[in-house]
Order: structure tokens, then sequence, then C-alpha cells
């Protein structure tokens, strides 16, 4: 999930009740979902591997830490992010540091392949299908943008209705972010897996470490940029 679209929700209406709001808050993260982004470089390169139960690992490791972001927000916590330009920017520097070391690794290890074009026994990813692996990965990734949490602080607290519990209401709208980028990551899954046996070709499988690393190497990049 990319925030790049929170001027949207920034102009979304109060709303009168629970309902309306999770059909607003659908609406303005539906749009974030499917909009391209460093989520989806991950997913589509470990589904395009092959990979099945990593991919998913990926995918529940990016919603574990989209609820962590949507938690602290509705308990308040992660507005010490916007308060506080020490603890913005230090979770930033980990993401930067976290993001240029996997891409640059990805991209290292396209150019010491094997005369087979496999990756070299003990290598990162070599025969690893594994779902822990692939949710540390996930996770780690959600967790040091602090984007995802300055986001959530500026926008959830726009469609909780006034009445309502703001930890539970905080909670409900986070699930349906969740719900919508487990819908379309089984999407991208899909279409990955479907394109597995040319893309886990050693040509093939070099190109996509490379653009992948460069895509991640280049959101680290964005991030180290970035007011």
């Amino acid at each position: 999930m990319e925030p790049s679209l929170v001027s949207l929700a920034g102009t979304a209406p109060p709303t009168a009740s629970m309902g309306g709001a999770l059909w607003s808050f659908a609406l303005v993260v539906g749009l974030l979902t499917v909009t391209p982004g460093l989520d989806a470089a991950l997913i589509l390169r470990t589904a395009g591997l092959g990979l099945r139960r990593r991919a998913w690992g990926v995918v529940l490791g990016i919603q574990t830490g989209t609820l962590m972001w949507g938690a602290l927000s509705s308990l308040g916590v992660s507005a010490l992010l916007t308060a506080s330009q020490v603890a913005y920017e230090t979770l930033r520097w980990a993401g930067v540091a976290y993001l240029v070391w996997m891409g640059a690794g990805m991209l290292w290890r396209t150019w010491r392949r094997t005369p087979a074009g496999e990756l070299a026994e003990g290598e990162p990813d070599s025969g690893k299908d594994g779902v822990y692996s692939g949710w540390r990965q996930g996770a780690v990734t959600n967790f040091l943008n602090p984007k995802i949490g300055v986001f959530y602080v500026a926008v959830l607290p726009q469609f909780i209705p006034a009445d309502a519990a703001h930890l539970t209401a905080g909670l409900l709208l986070t699930c349906v972010h969740i719900l919508l980028g487990l819908v379309w990551s089984a999407v991208l899954i899909v279409f990955a897996l479907a394109l597995r046996d040319w893309l886990r070709r050693p040509a093939a499988r070099r190109a996509l470490d490379r653009v992948t690393g460069t895509v991640v190497v280049g959101f680290g990049v964005r991030l180290a940029l970035s007011d």
C-alpha cells in the first residue's frame, strides 16, 4: 500500500454511521490497494518464481503490518510519528536501510548465478518456499515504512463516527483495508503463478530480480529523499 493518495482521503466528508464509514473507507483504501507499489512488486516477484507459500507469507506479513499500524493509530500511539521528528526520522532511515539492502541483494545475486542460471546453494530464496520467511519479509517491509503510519494518523480518524468506540471502530476499518489487500494479493498471485513456467527460466528470472531489485531500491531512495 503506497499512501500517495492521502489527499483523496483528506476530502472525505464526516460519516454519520459506522456503515457509511466502512463504505467510504473501503473506497479510499481500495484505490490505494490497486495502486502499483512496493508490496505488489514483492508479491509478484515471489509468486512469479513459483514460491506459492512464501508469496502468501509475504501477503500475510504485509497485512500484519497494516493491522499493527491501524491498531497503533486507533490507540493514538502512531501519532508520535507526526509529533516527534526523531521518532519519524529513526523509523524512516531504518526503512531506507532495509529497502536498499534488500533490493541491492536481489541485484547483486543476479550477477552471481551458477552456469545453470540458478541461485547458488545457501543464498537467500534458494528453494525456501516457506510461509514464515515470506511473512517476515512482508511484515518488516511494512513496519519500517513510516509513511503508512502517518497515513493512518491522517486518515483513519476522519472515518470514525463521533459516537463510536475509537479502538473498535479503528480496528474494524483496518480490517476492511486488510480484506481488500488479501483479495487484490490473491489476484496478483494467480496472475504471477500463471506465468511461473516462463518466469522461472534463468534469463527471465534474472530480469525479474533486476526489475524488482531496482523497484525496491528506488522506493528506498524515494523514502530517503521524502520530506
